[in-house]
């Protein structure tokens, strides 16, 4: 189940339980709706709670990505699951986005709110 809190160029999502290729289509019509409306758009995914994603999220994932590499301006990721953190450091290589990873919820959403912290901070 995914969760979406949108408020101007940022959109939160958190994921609860499985991640389903419809939640991540959720996102996805979310996100090109900002970009549409709002230019760049920055995102917090909170995967915290994620218990699981299928192969098909993860594909869907990859191809959004590609197709959108320059849309995103901030990426942060909150999980403390290592296979996630892995995904994203690999995400990088198809965006320009700057994509962090964050254990605390507070220095995310500031981030993605614009804050500026050190790169290793998250």
């Amino acid at each position: 189940m995914i969760s979406l809190d949108i408020q101007g160029n940022r959109i939160a999502a958190s994921v609860m339980g499985q991640f389903t290729l419809d939640d991540y289509r959720e996102f996805e019509q979310a996100a090109v709706y900002g970009i549409e409306f709002q230019g760049e758009v920055n995102i917090l995914f909170d995967l915290r709670d994620m218990l699981s994603y299928s192969v098909d999220v993860a594909w869907e994932e990859m191809k959004f990505a590609r197709e959108h590499k320059h849309d995103f301006g901030r990426i942060a990721v909150l999980t403390g699951d290592q296979w996630i953190a892995w995904s994203m450091w690999i995400n990088r290589m198809f965006m320009s986005a700057d994509i962090r990873l964050f254990d605390d919820l507070d220095m995310a959403q500031a981030w993605v709110a614009g804050a500026d912290l050190p790169a290793e901070a998250g």
